[in-house]
């Protein structure tokens, strides 16, 4: 399981009044993390570094109320599954069912009451980490542990869309296991799941940057991405995962390039724009990885010069 579930949950507090947040840090912050803004603005802006586990948001702030802040949140992919819990002096049955409508899963009343902000942030957050556990199972290749197909997409996706608003390079690295059918005859299929296995957790040794991923693609493939990588990087750890790979010494006794597993792969680094896509670079790194196979397996082609807008 990700040491990120098993990690102090994260609660953000947004008030414009410090004594509120006083108050609500004096009565959490003994079980969980806890963040504040005092706008929505800051709020907004404090999310995009951070994502928490779970915000309690005035309604009531100049500027940009709350229930402008959850349209926001919610608005977001990124931030769309926190829960928000609105704290406000508002009672009116129009003013719940509004904050409901825009996203909020509960409302707190003002004044504070300790054991009720206690008993139900307590219980949203077991449900928000009862529901990141079904994600993060969902989200892992059933043989090997890395993420699988799915969430790769999901990355790739997300991570295009932060490099074209950043306009930061973004590569990635598609590997394939070298004559794997014929591994799988030599040794057996139970041997070749194996293989699988101690492939994967190589190649996820290599990359240690929690903002990198690396997944199952599919079959013997496996890809990582390297977000804010530019292309001399991409390749440098391209060579890490080829040599990370032969360095576990797996025999392949049916292998033309080596007596042992050996990996071939394909580099692409490119700067996203609003004219190109995601499927655009994934595709120019599977050209890569057919060339690296064509040209006599067992290397990683990645071309050194300057990243280019894909």
């Amino acid at each position: 399981m990700d040491s990120a579930l098993s990690a102090p949950q994260t609660v953000l507090i947004v008030d414009d009044t410090p004594a509120n947040i006083e108050i609500l840090s004096s009565i959490l912050g003994a079980e969980y993390e806890v963040l504040f803004a005092t706008s929505g603005r800051e709020a907004l802006d404090l999310v995009a570094r951070q994502i928490p586990d779970l915000i309690l948001l005035d309604i009531m702030m100049p500027a940009m109320d709350g229930y402008e802040v959850c349209k926001q949140l919610k608005a977001n992919p990124q931030t769309r599954n926190v829960p928000v819990i609105f704290i406000t002096a508002l009672s009116e049955e129009a003013d719940e069912a509004r904050g409901l409508e825009v996203g909020a899963i509960d409302y707190i009343s003002k004044p504070i009451s300790a054991p009720i902000v206690k008993a139900r942030v307590r219980n949203h957050l077991q449900l928000k980490r009862y529901r990141d556990i079904l994600e993060d199972l969902s989200a892992r290749d059933g043989l090997t542990g890395i993420a699988n197909r799915r969430r790769l997409d999901e990355f790739l996706a997300q991570e295009w869309l932060r490099g074209r608003r950043t306009q930061s390079p973004l590569s990635i690295c598609l590997t394939d296991i070298d004559f794997f059918k014929r591994f799988n005859g030599c040794y057996g299929h139970a041997a070749g799941d194996d293989c699988l296995r101690r492939v994967a957790l190589a190649l996820a040794s290599v990359s240690r940057r929690p903002a990198d991923l690396v997944a199952r693609y599919g079959g013997e493939e496996f890809v990582c991405v390297l977000p804010d990588t530019d292309a001399a990087g991409a390749a440098l750890l391209a060579d890490k995962f080829s040599d990370a790979v032969i360095a576990l010494g797996i025999p392949h006794a049916d292998s033309t390039v080596a007596g042992h597993v050996t990996i071939s792969g394909g580099v692409a680094t490119a700067i996203p724009t609003e004219e190109s896509s995601a499927a655009q670079l994934l595709e120019a790194a599977d050209r890569m990885l057919y060339q690296a196979k064509k040209t006599g397996r067992n290397r990683v082609l990645a071309p050194l010069w300057e990243t280019v807008h894909c």
